[in-house]
C-alpha cells in the first residue's frame, strides 16, 4: 500500500517502491522556468560549465513576471529571454500568454504521474493534475538542466479530506485560507499534501489548481489531487497526450503522516488579514473594514473560474464610488474565453479596470503596485508585507466572490447575501 506521491516518485526513480525518508535520484519529466527565474539566472551558470540543456524538448519557458515591460530593465530581461530561447533551441516557449502555472496545463504540458520541477514557489499547482511538481531554486535548476535528474527525500503524505459539498459563495480559496489559519504556514512540513473527499471530487479543474497552488502557503513541497474523469476530460480538451500509464491514487490503508477531515458544508467565506495567509478567519471577523482597492489577479485568483465568480457578484451592480477594482486575467486563453462569453464585459460594465495578463501586482511587478497606506482586498495567494507595493500598504486575502462583493460595498463584505439577491 503506497501513497500517490510514493508511486510517482518511485516511477521517476526507476524503482518498484520507495519509502518516506529515503533519498532517491529521479529522472525529471519536465522543467519549467519563467522570465524571472529562467535564462537570466541559469544561462551564465550553464556557460561557466560549458554545458547545454539536457533536453530542449523538456524545458518549458514562460514570460509572465516582467510583462508587459514597464521599463528598460524589463525590456532587457525579456529580450535576453527570447534570444536565449532561440539560441538554445527551446521548443516550448510561451511568450506573454499568461502566468506559468496556468499556461503549463493549458498547453497540455502537465499530465498525471509526471515528476516536474519549476523555478517558482507556486509550481505545486501541477499537482492538481496528479503530477508531482514542486518549486526549486536556480542552482538546483542548473543541475536539472545539465543532468535531467534531481535528488529528493521521499515525503510523507498529509491527507486533507473535505467531506460533503462547499456551499454557494465558498470556493477553493476559502478552503485554503481556512487551512492556513488552522494548520499554519508550516502545517505542510515540506511533505506532500493530498486533497481528497467528496467536495474536492466535485471541484472543477481550475478550483483544484487553487488547492494545489496554495499548498505552498502551507509549507508543503507538493499539493496533490488524484486524477479522475474530470482531470482527463480537461486534459484531453487541452490537447494533452496521455501521461505515464498507471493507476495514480493513494491506496486505501497506505501509511499517512497525518489525516485531517473537515466538513465542507460548514465552511464560511474566509479573509486573511495583513500580513500572512495564516491570519485567516470567517469573513465576519473582517466585515466592515474599509478598502481603497479590490484586486482580482494571479494564478490563484484570476483564472476563468475566478473571473466567473466575480461576475456573478458584479452583474447589475457597480463598484462603490471612490473605490477601484483592478482585474488582471491569469492567461490569454482565459481572457479570451471570458471575453467571448460576456464575463469580462460584466466586470468592465461594473467599473472594473481590466489590466494586462501576467503576474502583475501579485509578484510586485508592473505599474499597479499599491501605495503607502493603501488598503486592498485581493484574490492573490500571499499578502506578505511589502510584496505587492509599499511596506505600509495593507492587503487582505479572500476569494473572488468576497473581493467582488467588497468592491461593490467599498468595505470587506460577505458575498453570500449578494448572491442570494441575484437569484
Amino acid at each position: 500500500m503506497h501513497t500517490l506521491a510514493q508511486k510517482i516518485i518511485a516511477r521517476a526513480a526507476g524503482r518498484e517502491t520507495v519509502q518516506p525518508g529515503e533519498i532517491v535520484t529521479c529522472r525529471v519529466d519536465l522543467a519549467m522556468s519563467h522570465d524571472s527565474s529562467g535564462p537570466r539566472r541559469v544561462a551564465p551558470m550553464l556557460d561557466s560549465l560549458g554545458a547545454k540543456v539536457w533536453d530542449p524538448d523538456r524545458y518549458v519557458i514562460v514570460t509572465d513576471h516582467y510583462v508587459p515591460a514597464e521599463d528598460k530593465d524589463s525590456q532587457q530581461i525579456l529580450r535576453f529571454t527570447r534570444d536565449w530561447v532561440r539560441d538554445a533551441g527551446i521548443r516550448h516557449f510561451h511568450d506573454e500568454e499568461g502566468i506559468c502555472h496556468v499556461v503549463l496545463p493549458e498547453r497540455g504540458h502537465v499530465r498525471p504521474g509526471m515528476l516536474i520541477v519549476g523555478g517558482d514557489s507556486h509550481s505545486s499547482t501541477g499537482g492538481a493534475f496528479g503530477a508531482y511538481m514542486f518549486g526549486i531554486g536556480a542552482t538546483e535548476m542548473l543541475g536539472v538542466l545539465v543532468t535531467g535528474e534531481i535528488w529528493l527525500k521521499v515525503p510523507g503524505t498529509i491527507l486533507i479530506e473535505w467531506m460533503g459539498r462547499f456551499p454557494d459563495g465558498v470556493s477553493a480559496k476559502d478552503a485554503m485560507l481556512f487551512l492556513c489559519g488552522k494548520l499554519g504556514m508550516d502545517g505542510g512540513q515540506y511533505q506532500a499534501v493530498e486533497f481528497a473527499g467528496e467536495a474536492v471530487a466535485a471541484l472543477e479543474m481550475q478550483e483544484r489548481m487553487t488547492l494545489a497552488n496554495m499548498a505552498a502557503e502551507l509549507g508543503a513541497q507538493a499539493g496533490l489531487v488524484a486524477p479522475d474523469a474530470t482531470t482527463r476530460a480537461w486534459l484531453h480538451a487541452a490537447g494533452a497526450a496521455d501521461g505515464p500509464d498507471a493507476d495514480w491514487h493513494t491506496d486505501p490503508g497506505a501509511p499517512l503522516l497525518a489525516h485531517h477531515a473537515f466538513h465542507a458544508s460548514a465552511l464560511a467565506p474566509q479573509v486573511a488579514a495583513p500580513h500572512s495567509p495564516a491570519n485567516a478567519g470567517p469573513v465576519e471577523g473582517a466585515s466592515g473594514q474599509e478598502i481603497d482597492t479590490a484586486y482580482i489577479g494571479a494564478c490563484t485568483g484570476a483564472k476563468l473560474a475566478d473571473l466567473r465568480m466575480a461576475a456573478r457578484i458584479l452583474r447589475g451592480r457597480r463598484v462603490a464610488a471612490g473605490k477601484r477594482l483592478l482585474v488582471a486575467p491569469a492567461s490569454l486563453r482565459d481572457q479570451q474565453a471570458a471575453q467571448s462569453e460576456g464575463t469580462l464585459h460584466a466586470l468592465a460594465d461594473a467599473g472594473a479596470q481590466i489590466l494586462p495578463i501576467g503576474c502583475g501586482a501579485c509578484a510586485g511587478y508592473g505599474q499597479f503596485r499599491f501605495a503607502d497606506g493603501e488598503r486592498v482586498i485581493s484574490s492573490t495567494a500571499r499578502n506578505f508585507k511589502g510584496r505587492m507595493g509599499a511596506d505600509s500598504s495593507q492587503v487582505w486575502l479572500a476569494s473572488p466572490y468576497t473581493v467582488a462583493a467588497s468592491a461593490v460595498a467599498g468595505r470587506i463584505t460577505d458575498p453570500r447575501p449578494l448572491l442570494e439577491e441575484s437569484r
